[in-house]
């Protein structure tokens, strides 16, 4: 940990340093720190939220979520970004990642094609191209993750092109990818993997957005394509009210060169309504199955269904401070969820935070 940090702290003090000889506005320093209590009633012996919950996953104990210092910087038809994380998202998502990749949340570069068009090359460790979440809770809707999101990338290394037209109603990508929500390939795999990204605003206040991959997360010997594509809509009813909804499906072969896929798909609905300034209230509502447990291995024979339900309070203490409470349930058919040491089929969560930006 020492290692990466001082790295990290060298190259910013040489990009600071770069900038400052020269003069010129150009590098920018920022960070990110949300902190959380979350009380499940189950008490589950390891302490952790059920598998399928990536983000927020620990369970009676103070943690932090994410932490991160990023420098970034934008010259002329050049562009960098640096950014080294701890906390609770880290070591959950990046668990299968080597060594001081497990700290990365940010490590790109890119290049404009053209002085008169807004074409971007960009290359390294990047945030995904899929879905209307982040890891940043603060830019998300509620508190916690949907399942869509934690149970589809959340970073991706590799290169991209992308393009936004004139008058800023279209933005089309391409990808070319190490795999799927992978820093590092996976030993053995040598399949090259792909996505797109194609975003559309018709109106001010409408964005509509498909993202896809196609690649294969196993390895050469035992390869399974995978096809996945995400949907979602954010709709700006007011400058009260806001609506997005959002849709996945994915398929991937059952075995080797077989025709018969495994399909998943999850859905998430969430409005979020502002009665004064400082205060936001959010509802989300979302389904999730994976009958062929191809993303989620629940020890139950009928395969992973799950109906979900949240209520957000978000209260604005500062322009740059943010405290927010959850109340989320998942209820399945099926006993999944743990409480103390047996299963059962509803899983409640009450959670609290404070994200500071600086």
């Amino acid at each position: 940990m020492k290692k990466i940090f001082l790295t990290s702290f060298l190259c910013i003090h040489f990009i600071y340093s770069l900038a400052q000889s020269e003069k010129q506005d150009f590098l920018h320093f920022s960070g990110y720190t949300e902190g959380y209590y979350q009380y499940n009633p189950g008490f589950p012996a390891a302490q952790n939220r059920p598998d399928f919950i990536y983000s927020h996953n620990r369970i009676n104990e103070v943690n932090i979520n994410l932490a991160f210092l990023k420098a970034a910087m934008e010259k002329e038809r050049v562009r960098a970004n640096l950014a080294i994380m701890t906390g609770t998202y880290a070591n959950a998502n990046l668990a299968a990642e080597p060594g001081v990749l497990k700290n990365i949340y940010e490590a790109n570069i890119g290049v404009k094609l053209s002085s008169g068009k807004n074409l971007w090359v960009d290359a390294g460790i990047f945030g995904s191209h899929i879905g209307f979440e982040s890891a940043v809770s603060k830019d998300c809707p509620t508190l916690t993750r949907s399942i869509i999101a934690d149970n589809s990338p959340y970073y991706e290394s590799g290169i991209k092109a992308g393009y936004t037209s004139e008058n800023g109603k279209w933005f089309l990508c391409g990808l070319f990818l190490n795999g799927w929500q992978r820093i590092q390939r996976i030993p053995g795999n040598s399949t090259p993997a792909a996505g797109h990204q194609l975003t559309f605003k018709p109106k001010e206040n409408i964005t509509l957005n498909s993202s896809s991959f196609i690649g294969s997360d196993t390895p050469d010997s035992t390869r399974r394509m995978r096809y996945f594509h995400n949907l979602y809509a954010l709709i700006k009813v007011n400058n009260q009210c806001n609506i997005v909804l959002g849709w996945d499906i994915g398929f991937q072969q059952s075995a080797k060169k077989s025709y018969l896929y495994h399909p998943w798909s999850g859905g998430a609905l969430i409005c979020t309504f502002s009665p004064l300034k400082k205060i936001k209230v959010s509802a989300r509502a979302e389904y999730y199955q994976d009958k062929y447990n191809v993303l989620i291995q629940p020890t139950v024979q009928n395969g992973f269904r799950t109906t979900g339900y949240s209520l957000n309070l978000d209260y604005h203490l500062f322009e740059n401070t943010v405290w927010r409470m959850e109340g989320k349930i998942f209820h399945s058919p099926d006993a999944i969820y743990m409480n103390q040491n047996r299963r059962v089929n509803q899983n409640y969560n009450l959670i609290t935070s404070l994200a500071v930006t600086f």
